[in-house]
């Protein structure tokens, strides 16, 4: 079955705001390596759904991350810090989900839930224009 570029990012939208909602869930439980894997596929999921939508081809996470940083950052379309908050929550989630003893604290991450919440909104503001 195939989809076309708007229902596959109306999708990944969906995706994205479902995994930021479990992160809030997760972290009333003191899950923070959760939060942090969550909090990336939030990034991940409304990164795939602006680049499907502007013809960015990409299929892997590091390719996610670099059409990203290159599309919304580069050219100005997101203030840079997105760009450091996505690659951050890369390199947790890398941490908390394939490396031992190196655990995501609370003070590191809980701060990013208000960020990554933010930084959905912007990009889907974005595709919403541009699919105007």
């Amino acid at each position: 079955m195939s989809y076309s570029k708007d229902e596959l990012a109306r999708y990944r939208i969906a995706r994205s705001k479902e995994s930021l909602e479990e992160s809030k869930i997760l972290s009333q439980s003191n899950h923070w390596n959760t939060v942090a894997n969550r909090l990336y596929y939030s990034c991940f999921y409304i990164a795939s759904a602006y680049l499907v939508i502007n013809n960015v081809e990409a299929s892997t996470h590091n390719g996610i991350k670099i059409g990203f940083n290159k599309e919304l950052i580069r050219h100005g379309k997101l203030d840079k810090r997105y760009g450091e908050l996505y690659n951050k929550l890369f390199n947790l989630r890398q941490d908390a989900d394939y490396r031992d003893y190196k655990d995501v604290s609370e003070e590191k991450i809980k701060p990013l839930i208000k960020d990554v919440e933010e930084l959905i909104n912007n990009v889907e503001r974005l595709i919403e224009e541009d699919g105007s």
